[in-house]
């Protein structure tokens, strides 16, 4: 990073900036909502998939410049980083994801994905909307510790843009992490956080099977492929279940199974592919290994040949209680009723491997209107109420004046 003005990173000169006071931050966002909606609107309608989202990461660093700050993208192109504040200060890291969902959308919004088959169905868009407006609500200010933005490409597929972050360097100096996630079953104006993990570990299980086939009224002449896959489909989630503590919330579902088209025949070949989820950190790293003992012992007796394809996605998101104090006093600065409790969730989020390096903590944000059915992320007509964007800003300013 270029530094200048003395222990200020803000390009130009120290003297420039201005101690936070009380309302500064109201102010900007009195000045800048509109600017926060057509941002988002503009990164929405111009979804970009993971590891493509080179206009999305030339949009973010093109304001950020504007303001006098010195944004570093990453190798590759997508993705970058910008540092502000004292650098003989600690330093934190406020994290967005900016890639899109392959999801055509249906919302019928004027300002719907002009990108057919791609959409931010997972409210992306909000949150790389969210950190440019911290960026730029803080570039003028005195703050208490440093600050890394990081914008980070490909969160959408597995293991993860955060592994390509981290190995560039994005963590370094950072000593605490945190980051936004929209919720949809919270009102706007609310945050859920909570201690602990508040996302889960995702693998893959993908399960290939040949016999010999032949027909089906001799089945005890070959190896009865269909039996085998039935075995597997309902032995491996069951065995699992009695070999690890259901405290843990491990659960493995199976999404596709294909074998055979024939009703008289058996097939040659079939295929299983699912999921193995767990919220504990510990179990994370017995699952592989355990899935391979248990299929192995299922499909010997059948003579079914078969080949195992494990692949581990993300550990799960295990907030700090520390960086969740944090937070939470950040969100009670919107007001009594601001903070929220949180569940802990079935899904992946590669903000995990961030968390293998430093603690940090992320919360959910409200995005929904509080009126009429609230939509999943990746729904195709998932959307957000967009108040819920300043809030998000109001929010990570706390958090970094706060520190």
């Amino acid at each position: 990073m270029t530094e200048q003005g003395g222990d200020s990173e803000r390009t130009g000169d120290a003297a420039h900036t201005t101690p936070p006071v009380p309302g500064a931050v109201d102010a900007w966002l009195a000045e800048h909502t509109v600017d926060l909606i057509q941002w988002r609107r503009h990164i929405h309608a111009n979804p970009e998939l993971s590891r493509t989202e080179f206009a999305t990461t030339e949009f973010v660093s093109t304001w950020l410049t504007k303001a006098g700050l010195t944004p570093r993208k990453m190798p590759g192109g997508t993705g970058l980083i910008c540092d502000i504040g004292p650098t003989d200060a600690p330093r934190i890291g406020l994290r967005a994801d900016m890639d899109a969902l392959p999801l055509q959308e249906f919302t019928g919004l004027s300002f719907a994905s002009g990108v057919p088959g791609v959409s931010h169905a997972c409210g992306h868009d909000a949150h790389t909307t969210i950190l440019l407006g911290t960026a730029l609500a803080l570039a003028d200010m005195d703050l208490p510790v440093g600050v890394r933005f990081v914008f980070q490409p490909a969160e959408e597929v597995m293991p993860g843009g955060a592994i390509d972050m981290v190995a560039a360097g994005a963590m370094e100096g950072v000593e605490r992490i945190f980051a936004l996630h929209c919720d949809p079953r919270l009102e706007v104006g609310r945050l859920g956080i909570r201690v602990g993990a508040i996302t889960s570990a995702a693998d893959t299980v993908e399960l290939v099977l040949d016999s010999p086939g032949g027909h089906t009224s001799r089945p005890h002449l070959t190896s009865d492929l269909v039996y085998a896959i039935g075995t597997v489909i309902t032995g491996l989630p069951g065995l699992l279940s009695r070999r690890i503590d259901p405290r843990t919330s491990t659960v493995m579902v199976w999404g596709a199974v294909s074998a055979g088209k024939a009703p008289n025949a058996i097939p040659q070949t079939g295929m299983l592919t699912g999921t193995v989820r767990t919220g504990d950190h510990a179990t994370w790293s017995l699952l592989e290994p355990m899935v391979h003992e248990i299929v192995d012992g299922l499909l010997a007796p059948t003579g079914v040949r078969y080949q195992l394809n494990y692949r581990r996605g993300v550990p799960p998101v295990v907030n700090d209680e520390q960086s969740t104090r944090m937070f939470e006093d950040a969100i009670r600065g919107l007001g009594a009723d601001a903070l929220a409790d949180t569940m802990q969730s079935g899904g992946g989020e590669d903000f995990s491997w961030y968390l293998e390096e430093v603690p940090g903590a992320m919360a959910r944000l409200g995005v929904w209107s509080g009126v009429g059915e609230q939509l999943d992320l990746h729904q195709p007509t998932f959307d957000i109420d967009e108040r819920a964007l300043a809030v998000g800003v109001r929010v990570m300013t706390n958090l970094v004046l706060g520190a």
